[in-house]
């Protein structure tokens, strides 16, 4: 089974909490004695797993950053949903996804997946030669979310569009020049939003495979908000019809 790494409090406590058994080794920075280490190294002990003690040094050069907060994890892939059409098939309520097209940035992926779990959205798409995939830096923003939201890089962009479109999916994409905007669509039926790149928004055939086309309302002098920002606003904007 493939191993990957984990750093900072709020990723690696979700993965004890979530699958505690793919921990393999975790490294605490043993200078730190603060409350918020006691808190987290009680659960590690709950968890029956044991500490290796390391310094600064050695857990930047795990993390491949200064940023790991003391904690850095080395743990096992753990299994979700084995396909798209599997997840699919297991929904018990209209399907609500989230579509990247041209994220190439990890932070903004991460903050994507951290957006995507709290609206309680079913998975993440991107396309395989447009994006960034999961690495260290996005389970850091990410906040855990990297371990509960599947995320699915798929060949075809435009044909996995037209697939979800197949299983009655409306595919919404979000456009400045877009006639209507974000809160005149319905978001109750099975919907996948598709968000581009800030800056060069989606891709022209991106755009083609979406059956309708919607903006988000700006009301200052800037011109867009990160995709990040954007993906919270239009999830749950869908999240609070559903309630409705």
């Amino acid at each position: 089974m493939s191993q990957k790494l984990l750093f900072g409090f709020h990723a690696v406590t979700v993965r004890l909490k979530v699958a505690p058994k793919s921990i393999r080794e975790l490294h605490v920075d043993a200078s730190r004695h603060d409350q918020r280490m006691k808190q987290f190294l009680a659960k590690v002990e709950e968890a029956g797993l044991r500490v290796i003690e390391s310094d600064d040094g050695r857990l930047q050069q795990m993390a491949g950053t200064h940023r790991h907060q003391g904690v850095v994890a080395r743990v096992d892939a753990v299994q979700q949903a084995r396909s798209l059409d599997d997840l699919l098939d297991e929904l018990t309520e209209p399907a609500l996804l989230l579509v990247l097209d041209g994220v190439t940035d990890p932070h903004n992926l991460g903050a994507c997946l951290r957006v995507a779990d709290g609206a309680g959205a079913h998975a993440v798409i991107a396309p395989k030669d447009h994006a960034v995939g999961v690495n260290a830096t996005v389970a850091k923003v990410a906040s855990g979310a990297a371990e509960t939201v599947p995320y699915f890089m798929v060949t075809n962009l435009a044909r996995t569009l037209g697939e979800l479109k197949e299983r009655d999916i409306w595919v919404v994409g979000t456009s400045d020049d877009a006639p209507g905007d974000l809160y005149q669509a319905d978001f109750r039926r099975g919907t996948a939003l598709v968000l581009g790149a800030e800056g060069s928004g989606m891709r022209q055939l991106t755009r083609k495979h979406c059956d309708e086309l919607v903006s988000i309302p700006m009301m200052g002098g800037v011109e867009s908000l990160n995709v990040s920002v954007a993906s919270g606003v239009c999830l749950y904007e869908a999240r609070r019809q559903r309630m409705g």
